[in-house]
């Protein structure tokens, strides 16, 4: 049987009269243009390579991934792209194509626009570098000593720490124990600039403080870091940390949020709640540098290590943002931080316990106080000995409380002149009060 294209032909010499030789040359001529030059021929032999350039070779190579540091000439490079060639993508293929027939430019081929090594997240890791490391600063505490028998005075260098720039006015924050007995402070930008640092307030029960930066010029403009929440922080996001570890300026380590909520004690003894746990490296020169999420916003600022040598031990502990915004908020406007009070004195906790409460005992009350009008009772004693124990307080605002932190905690959340409602128990019942806040003496 006849396929179709030599039906075709037949017919064709029945109604040309062509000759024998005609036909076989007619033949001849469809199958070597249909069969044997198929229209895209070149591109399974891919001879036309030789037409492009070796910095154009090293192009596609690089497109395509593919290594040739083992290549010293031009007929390597393509021959190992001629190897490859059923490993490229359409897309890379027709460019090639058009590249090599000169119908399309050919690529930009600077190191910028050439193949782009890098991976999409080790990109964003250096956008949220080069976005966050110039609010970073690095922070040098020393202290001024008369020698002995003479006036004159000598610089003792204290330590090293970090911080970062809070806002345009040149408020820098960095860790409390950083600044803690210095009598100077200088601040080096990170464009090694430097200036004197003047301590505007600490509150070393968060370990922090608030400096700024003395004899900024208006006509230089300095970039604060973007500050985010650490409410909701969940395990496992990525968090970004950048200090001076023993005096390395502007490093960048990364990690995980390792956990959230963790309470630790601070320089001062008292408790720091809500801590976040990472596992980014944290030395000694990091602390007071900011964590960072992957948005490049503040999450915490790096206070501590849990390890017995002094050096990371990939548990690193930040004050909560959210406490920083607070805390460096009226640190600024106050010089201080102003702490909302009940007004009572209250029993240690052991004390408590040794006689069988499960709440505060309060021991007396402020005269003048928001407890004192609320009609909060304390502990007395009659004249003849006997000891009437005074109000136990088990709620505040809602939340249950079994020592005097507990009721501070729930307090620094509250302003001063807010009502806060506590829950006491006396004489085995339980009474509901409303007691007005009040700035709490220092």
């Amino acid at each position: 049987m006849f396929g179709a294209r030599n039906v075709g032909l037949f017919s064709l010499r029945r109604a040309a009269g062509l000759g024998q030789s005609r036909l076989r040359w007619c033949l001849g001529h469809a199958l070597t243009s249909s069969t044997l030059h198929p229209k895209d021929q070149h591109s399974d032999d891919f001879s036309y390579t030789d037409a492009l350039s070796v910095s154009q070779l090293k192009h596609f190579l690089d497109s395509a991934g593919i290594d040739y540091r083992d290549c010293y000439e031009k007929k390597e490079l393509a021959e190992r792209l001629h190897g490859a060639r059923h490993s490229l993508t359409p897309s890379l293929r027709s460019e090639l194509e058009s590249c090599a027939s000169g119908s399309q430019p050919r690529p930009d081929l600077t190191q910028k626009n050439r193949g782009d090594p890098l991976l999409q997240e080790e990109r964003r890791t250096i956008e949220v570098f080069d976005r966050s490391a110039p609010s970073v600063v690095h922070i040098t505490t020393s202290s001024l000593v008369q020698r002995q028998f003479s006036l004159d005075l000598s610089e003792i260098p204290l330590g090293t720490g970090s911080g970062f720039v809070w806002d345009r006015d040149g408020h820098v924050v960095t860790n409390f124990h950083v600044v803690q007995n210095a009598q100077r402070a200088k601040i080096s930008m990170a464009d090694n600039t430097m200036f004197e640092g003047k301590l505007v307030g600490a509150e070393p029960d968060k370990d922090l403080a608030v400096l700024r930066i003395d004899g900024l010029s208006p006509s230089r403009p300095i970039v604060p870091l973007a500050v985010g929440s650490s409410h909701g922080l969940r395990v496992g996001q990525k968090v970004f940390a950048i200090g001076n570890p023993f005096g390395l300026d502007q490093t960048l380590t990364t990690g995980v949020v390792s956990g959230v909520g963790r309470d630790v004690k601070g320089i001062t003894g008292r408790t720091i709640r809500g801590v976040v746990q990472t596992d980014a490296a944290i030395n000694p020169g990091n602390s007071g540098g900011p964590l960072l999420d992957s948005q490049g916003k503040l999450i915490g600022v790096n206070t501590m290590i849990l390890s017995p040598s002094g050096a990371s031990s990939g548990v690193g502990f930040a004050v909560p943002a959210d406490t920083v915004r607070r805390v460096v908020n009226q640190i600024i406007r106050h010089g201080r931080v102003i702490k909302p009070s009940l007004g009572v004195n209250c029993a240690a906790d052991q004390q408590a316990r040794q006689l069988g409460l499960g709440g505060v005992l309060v021991l007396s009350v402020v005269p003048g106080s928001g407890a004192d009008e609320a009609g909060l009772l304390g502990t007395s004693r009659s004249g003849w000995g006997e000891v009437t124990l005074g109000d136990e307080i088990v709620e505040v605002d809602g939340k249950k409380v079994e020592s005097a932190e507990d009721i501070l905690h729930v307090l620094e959340l509250s302003e001063v002149g807010e009502e806060a409602k506590v829950v006491v128990r006396r004489k085995g019942r339980s009474e509901t009060l409303s007691v007005k806040l009040q700035a709490r003496a220092e």
